[in-house]
C-alpha cells in the first residue's frame, strides 16, 4: 500500500493541477512497458561503453602519433580523436573514394584484420615531405606510384607498430601491416553487413589537415569485447604517468642530430696575407697548445676540451661542462 498523503499535501497537489503546473497525464501510471525498436540489419554489437573505451585507447594512440611522427616528417604533428561510431562495413566502404589509402592490418592474436584509412591529402603531404619538399598536398588527385606507395608503407608501418602500447591493457597485440590498397573494392575484409566501429582521428601535419579512420570489425574484437569497458580498463591499466611520456620524448630526442664544433682559436690577418697564403704557412692563433678550447653545441657554448687524436682521427677530450642558467 502506498504512502497516505496528508491534507496539506492533497491541497498542494490540487492547486498545482488547477494552475497547470502539473499535468495529470504525466503522472498517470498506465503500467505499460516501453517497447524499443530493434533493427536486425544494424544489430547493436558495439555499446556506448565500448565506443567510449575505444576513444580512450585511441586518444593514447594519438599522443604517440604526435610524438613519434615528427621525428620522420620533421614537421609538427597535431592529433585529435573526433568520435567513434558503430556502422556496417558497407556504409564505411561506400563512403570511400578512389584512389584511397587503405592499410590492411593483421590484428594478431585476434582474428581478422582492421583497416587504417588515411586521407589522400595527408598522403601526398607525407610523400612531399619525405622527398625533401615543404609537405604540401597535390592540387589534383591522381593515382599513387609504386615509389610513393613504398614511402607511405613505411609511415603506415610506424603507425601500425604504435598500436601495441595503447592496446596493452586489453591484449598484447602483434599487429602487422599486410598491404596497402588504393582501391576500396580490393579491401573487402569482412561481409558488407558486418558491424564495425569507426574511430575518426583528425591529423594536422604542419598546415595540412586531414582525417584518419580506423575501421575495427566486431568479429575481430569479439574475443575481448568484455574488456572494452572503462571499469576493466582503469582496473587493469598500467601506470601511465609523466614518466612514460618522458621516456618516449627522450627516445625521440636521442635520434635528433645536432651540430657540434670545436674552436681551436682565432686569429686576425690582412687580406694580402690571406690572398698570398701557401701550403705550409703558419697562422698563429690566440690560444696556447695546452690551453683548453671551446666546444659549441649549435650556437651554445657547452664544453671545454683539449685537442688530441683517437686512432687516425683528430679528437678532443672533454674537460668540463658549462652549465649556464638560461
Amino acid at each position: 500500500m502506498g504512502d497516505v498523503l496528508s491534507q496539506s499535501e492533497i491541497d498542494n497537489l490540487l492547486a498545482a493541477l488547477s494552475s497547470g503546473e502539473l499535468d495529470a497525464d504525466e503522472i498517470k501510471d498506465t503500467g505499460e512497458k516501453q517497447v524499443k525498436n530493434y533493427d536486425f540489419a544494424r544489430p547493436s554489437k558495439f555499446s556506448k561503453e565500448h565506443l567510449r573505451t575505444l576513444i580512450i585507447i585511441f586518444e593514447h594512440y594519438g599522443r604517440l602519433l604526435s610524438t613519434n611522427l615528427p621525428a620522420y616528417l620533421r614537421k609538427n604533428v597535431q592529433v585529435e580523436v573526433m568520435n567513434a561510431e558503430a556502422i556496417t562495413y558497407s556504409e564505411f566502404s561506400n563512403a570511400l573514394s578512389n584512389p584511397v589509402l587503405l592499410g590492411v592490418v593483421n590484428f594478431t592474436p585476434l582474428d581478422g584484420n582492421i583497416i587504417i584509412e588515411l586521407d589522400n591529402g595527408l598522403g601526398y603531404a607525407i610523400i612531399d615531405r619525405m622527398l625533401g619538399g615543404s609537405g604540401q598536398p597535390m592540387d589534383k588527385i591522381r593515382d599513387f606510384s609504386e615509389i610513393e606507395l613504398t614511402i607511405i608503407e613505411r609511415i603506415m608501418t610506424i603507425c601500425t607498430n604504435l598500436l601495441i602500447e595503447p592496446w596493452s591493457s586489453v591484449i598484447q597485440l602483434e599487429p602487422k601491416l599486410e598491404r596497402i590498397e588504393t582501391n576500396s573494392q580490393f579491401a573487402q575484409i569482412i561481409s558488407p553487413s558486418e558491424m564495425t566501429s569507426i574511430i575518426t582521428i583528425h591529423i594536422k601535419i604542419g598546415s595540412v589537415e586531414g582525417l584518419m579512420n580506423i575501421c575495427i570489425p566486431f568479429e575481430c574484437v569479439e574475443a575481448v569485447i568484455d574488456r572494452l569497458n572503462t571499469k576493466y580498463w582503469y582496473s587493469t591499466m598500467k601506470e601511465r604517468d609523466d614518466k612514460v611520456y618522458q621516456d618516449v620524448i627522450e627516445s625521440t630526442i636521442e635520434k635528433a642530430k645536432i651540430p657540434i664544433r670545436a674552436v681551436l682559436g682565432k686569429s686576425t690577418i690582412s687580406f694580402n696575407d690571406f690572398a698570398t697564403m701557401q701550403v705550409g704557412d703558419i697562422i698563429r692563433l690566440n690560444r696556447k697548445v695546452d690551453e683548453e678550447m671551446d666546444i659549441f653545441v649549435g650556437n651554445l657554448k657547452k664544453f671545454t676540451a683539449l685537442p688530441g687524436a683517437s686512432s687516425d682521427a683528430y679528437a678532443v677530450r672533454i674537460t668540463s661542462i658549462i652549465r649556464e642558467e638560461s
